[in-house]
């Protein structure tokens, strides 16, 4: 089938690597799925063919609201009818690190980046400061920024089977990758580099995230033996499992954090935060140079500040578990009806589809785009947001079912 969305996408493709800035976006089903979105809103998006589309991948994970939410728009179009960006700090620059301080435990104070990856950078460059010792350990995708672990993840799914192409030897020496879950391989990589690592940065794995339980602490109490900082990539934990992430949901406080995915329902917005003591060395006298002249644009401020403030009043991300569980769960049910090996595994407000043993290297593929030719938009890691209601997700199981059973 060809459409219009397929082949404008082909022609992108002459101008534009991977036919979008964001690999992950590039459509790998492009026939069935909406291989050029023209607009959204609340939990739906529409294609440039005028398909419609109940959207769970939420533009991977920035809206955590829906689209085109209405009380965040209208802080958007309140702040462009005053200015974006200025040449001397902006009130809500201030006024949004407050908030953040209030929200999110480990943040005593707090700066603003673009993107989760740079944000993870710069946490890297304090710990390194702070710690005077030059080994990170990474542990999961910390963005492409930081892809610099021979064997680590360079995209989300994928980990690397050598040194990354274009980042030098000496630079992947000072970064190492280690697994999810795996505290004996991180104390071995204590034990081979004494006094050396300046920090361990850790995103949760989707599927096993319940792993934190015992993880989290064991990993805080690592890196207080070792003298190393804790980071944690909140990028897609926060302001979805809880509010505050992994470190308000498990109880475990890191050095440092970074939010981003969520916090802005869609402006480019980062968060880097974390102890006083840390985060003073990227300011006056602290030698540590860290600084974006979009930083504190406004738009995604005024953004910033809307959301957080529905998510301290409203009980957003209790909606987002319960339905969920719904989605998801009935997923689950529609798949082992069918004796369909398929899964999704993990948290409900952000549960990762998995292959079950004795499946098909294909079956995962199969399954999204029979669920795109149904009219609903997944993904391996796919998301509810504050937008889906209870008669959203009913239809979109509904579409599902024949998908599913096409499959059997």
């Amino acid at each position: 089938m060809s459409t219009q969305s397929a082949r404008r996408y082909a022609e992108t493709l002459q101008a534009l690597p991977y036919g979008s800035s964001t690999n992950s976006k590039a459509p790998r089903l492009p026939q069935v799925e909406p291989a050029i979105v023209v607009r959204g809103k609340g939990c739906r998006v529409w294609d440039l063919d005028g398909r419609e589309f109940i959207d769970f991948r939420n533009g991977l994970g920035p809206i955590s609201l829906g689209y085109a939410y209405p009380a965040v728009d209208d802080a958007i179009r309140a702040q462009l009818a005053d200015g974006i960006v200025f040449g001397h700090p902006h009130r809500l620059e201030g006024e949004v690190a407050e908030l953040a301080c209030e929200l999110i435990p480990c943040a005593e104070m707090a700066r603003f980046l673009k993107t989760g990856g740079e944000a993870m950078a710069a946490c890297f460059r304090l710990a390194r400061a702070f710690t005077g010792r030059d080994h990170i350990v990474q542990i999961g995708y910390n963005g492409w920024l930081n892809s610099l672990a021979p064997g680590g993840m360079f995209r989300p799914s994928e980990a690397l089977t050598g040194l990354a192409p274009g980042v030098p030897a000496a630079l992947a020496q000072l970064h190492h990758a280690c697994g999810w879950n795996q505290l004996a391989a991180l104390r071995e990589l204590f034990a081979a580099y004494p006094g050396q690592i300046a920090a361990v940065a850790v995103a949760a794995s989707y599927a096993d995230m319940a792993a934190g339980t015992t993880f989290y602490p064991a990993l805080r109490e690592l890196t207080r033996q070792e003298g190393a900082l804790l980071i944690f990539d909140e990028i897609v934990t926060g302001f979805r499992v809880a509010t505050a992430g992994v470190q308000e949901y498990f109880g475990v406080t890191p050095d440092l954090a970074v939010f981003a995915k969520g916090i802005a329902n869609g402006m480019p917005l980062a968060v880097y935060c974390g102890r006083r003591d840390v985060m003073a060395l990227c300011g006056p006298g602290g030698g540590v140079t860290i600084s974006s002249t979009y930083g504190g644009e406004a738009l995604s401020l005024a953004a910033a500040k809307a959301v957080m403030g529905i998510y301290r009043d409203e009980h957003v991300c209790q909606f987002l578990w319960r339905q969920g569980e719904t989605m998801w769960g009935g997923l689950n049910r529609l798949f082992a009806e069918h004796g369909v090996p398929l899964a999704l595994r993990g948290f409900w407000p952000c549960p990762q589809l998995t292959a079950l043993p004795g499946a098909a290297a294909d079956l995962a593929n199969r399954f999204l785009a029979a669920a795109f030719a149904q009219g609903v938009s997944l993904y391996s890691v796919s998301y509810v947001s504050y937008s889906h209601t209870d008669a959203d997700l009913a239809e979109a199981l509904e579409r599902l079912a024949p998908a599913v059973q096409s499959l059997a």
